[in-house]
């Protein structure tokens, strides 16, 4: 019981401000930017694109993409001791921002304002709380909308393609799938041989029943969806291998 208590404040902004008043290191969940660069690069290829990181806690992974070359990072979180945290940390380099946000509402960004929406564990711990999957709506509908045309929402999940395709669908929104997979063992360091190339797409089908027989019943990954968004709400959703 007390495990699952835990879990549903994942979605509650007191257990953050409380976390984050405790916990003053940087901590960077699903992975950290080296270990994700290859991707990030794919889908990013230009310096000059503008990223909004949802959920950023007190990840380093913003400062490895501005030392990687991305000039514009925009971060969010529900957090107000986080972000005061982060812009005093990095009040020295005007390409980090952070603002407080709730993610389920953006208002203060305009339409299009982003080429991409990097998610490490925001959905899932959104997924973890209350009232889960009209709040999970909410929060793909504000990020779709804050998506220019052909902009990518990355996922990095626990969720297995037949639990996550079903919230891509069950929102108003029009997306473009594809599905990357990386070892989680990946979440420290490299390695040296990784077991799945991070940079090639896995087949996807409707249902996410191809993925099983291309890497196997519980595999020990994270999941990596980038959805790339389709400028017509009256598209269906097309996933693509």
């Amino acid at each position: 019981m007390a495990t699952e208590t835990s879990t549903q404040s994942y979605s509650e902004k007191w257990y953050w401000d409380d976390r984050y008043t405790n916990e003053s290191d940087p901590f960077d969940w699903y992975q950290n930017y080296p270990s994700l660069s290859p991707l990030i690069n794919l889908y990013l290829p230009h310096r000059t694109h503008r990223p909004l990181v949802i959920g950023c806690g007190n990840s380093a992974f913003s400062e490895g993409m501005v030392d990687d070359g991305y000039g514009d990072v925009v971060n969010i979180d529900i957090s107000s001791v986080v972000i005061d945290a982060m812009n005093k940390k990095y009040s020295h380099r005007p390409q980090l921002k952070y603002l407080k946000m709730d993610v389920r509402d953006m208002k203060a960004f305009q339409d299009a304002s982003f080429d991409a929406v990097i998610d490490k564990g925001t959905l899932d711990s959104i997924l973890c709380g209350s009232n889960s999957r009209q709040h999970s709506t909410q929060m793909l509908e504000e990020v779709w909308r804050v998506l220019k045309d052909k902009g990518v929402y990355i996922l990095i999940t626990y969720g297995a393609p037949n639990y996550r395709l079903r919230l891509f669908k069950e929102s108003s929104c029009s997306w473009t799938t594809k599905l990357h997979v990386i070892d989680k063992s990946l979440t420290g360091q490299p390695l040296e041989t990784p077991k799945w190339e991070l940079t090639k797409p896995i087949p996807l089908d409707d249902e996410g029943s191809s993925v099983e027989s291309a890497i196997g019943k519980s595999p020990d990954v994270h999941y990596i969806y980038v959805c790339i968004k389709v400028c017509s709400l009256m598209l269906p959703t097309t996933l693509l291998a």
